[in-house]
């Protein structure tokens, strides 16, 4: 294999596949990225077994050829070669010498032969999402995916297509996060789609990215973002009956300004701590939200006007879970309804329904 490409290009393509790269293997190659010469490209691809990313860029081809090469020296040796041009070069003891300038490596690398192949993603339909859109709906959903181990349906967000319009889904058994958009698909879907691959979604879609084009299978999915291809497995399982833990009917509903509430909530964390486990207490009565908290730090104590309809409701909040509620919203301004001190707390857009979070409460001392 031989061929000359552009650095900026190379370091770009190489610093995203490397992050679908497995940092420790039982198989040697999968800690490396597959580098292949043909057709006037150079294709790139990390794979973890889990995940693959794959891209490619121009590159002068004079011979083709397949190899890996040890994904962390590869991208800091890249990174800080000197020129714009780089030639690389492999010759059938798997060696592969780079060349930029006055500067030369050579490194030992791997047989392409030894590179698992990916999984191949049969699916009759292609769902197109705006990428912005999709960025902002898992971004709006992601904070809620559960990090334990107790439920592995719930280590992802699920995709529910169903009458043109899509729902994304996260919940970790203390709160759940939807966000619903229209789309110009006929049919439904369900499939889950892990953390890590939506953490690598986000990351690959860019300003400019027009659409993404989405290909869900029995076990895999595959989504094209600009010149980048995500396969992913899918979390298997069904997941919970997330629209039925959603109230539809509320005793009190408070309009409140977005930024005015977080600032109140951060003010009652400073006597917070992860080992303190002492709920934010919340009074919603009369335009007005009043806060506390009482610690073995010592009491705080804030206020502020609120738009408050229904009857009087004294709750309690764990800080971080209500703050990120609050901080996902990206709205100025939110309701919030309640039907008492111990029912899931709903936190809505102050117009239209395109997110639902729910907030489990915290139950008060002296309730």
């Amino acid at each position: 294999m031989k061929f000359v490409c552009n650095r900026q290009k190379l370091n770009e393509a190489v610093g995203n596949v490397q992050r679908a790269v497995a940092a420790k293997s039982t198989i040697p190659a999968l800690e490396g990225i597959f580098l292949k010469a043909s057709d006037h490209q150079l294709t790139l691809c990390g794979y973890d077994l889990d995940i693959g990313i794959t891209t490619a860029i121009p590159a002068n081809i004079t011979k083709e050829g397949a190899i890996v090469v040890t994904a962390r020296l590869f991208v800091d040796i890249i990174k800080r070669l000197p020129e714009e041009t780089i030639s690389i070069e492999t010759d059938d003891k798997q060696i592969i010498y780079i060349k930029s300038g006055n500067v030369d490596y050579k490194i030992i690398g791997i047989s392409d032969k030894e590179y698992p192949e990916l999984p191949a993603v049969t699916a009759a339909d292609n769902i197109l999402l705006d990428g912005d859109t999709l960025k902002s709906m898992i971004r709006q959903t992601m904070y809620a995916v559960s990090d334990k181990d107790e439920n592995p349906t719930q280590k992802g967000s699920l995709f529910d297509i169903e009458n043109k319009m899509l729902k994304v889904v996260s919940v970790d058994g203390y709160r759940l996060a939807v966000r619903t958009e229209p789309i110009a698909y006929d049919g439904n879907k369900r499939f889950i789609v892990p953390k890590k691959a939506l953490q690598e979604i986000t990351n690959l879609i860019a300003d400019d990215t027009a659409m993404v084009s989405i290909k869900a299978g029995g076990r895999h999915l595959t989504l094209q973002i600009g010149d980048y291809t995500i396969i992913t497995r899918l979390i298997e399982g069904e997941f919970m009956n997330y629209k039925s833990t959603i109230p539809s009917m509320h005793i009190t509903e408070a309009t409140v300004n977005t930024r005015k509430f977080t600032d109140t909530i951060e003010r009652m964390s400073l006597l917070l701590t992860d080992r303190t486990k002492t709920p934010v207490k919340c009074c919603f009565e009369n335009d007005t939200i009043r806060t506390s908290c009482n610690t073995s730090k010592g009491e705080a104590y804030d206020e502020f006007s609120a738009t408050v309809e229904g009857e009087y409701v004294e709750i309690g909040f764990d800080n971080k879970y209500m703050l990120d509620a609050l901080k996902f919203a990206e709205t100025d301004e939110v309701k919030i309804r309640m039907n008492g001190a111990l029912k899931p707390v709903v936190i809505l857009p102050s117009e239209g329904a395109s997110f639902v979070f729910l907030v489990m409460p915290v139950r008060l001392r002296n309730g």
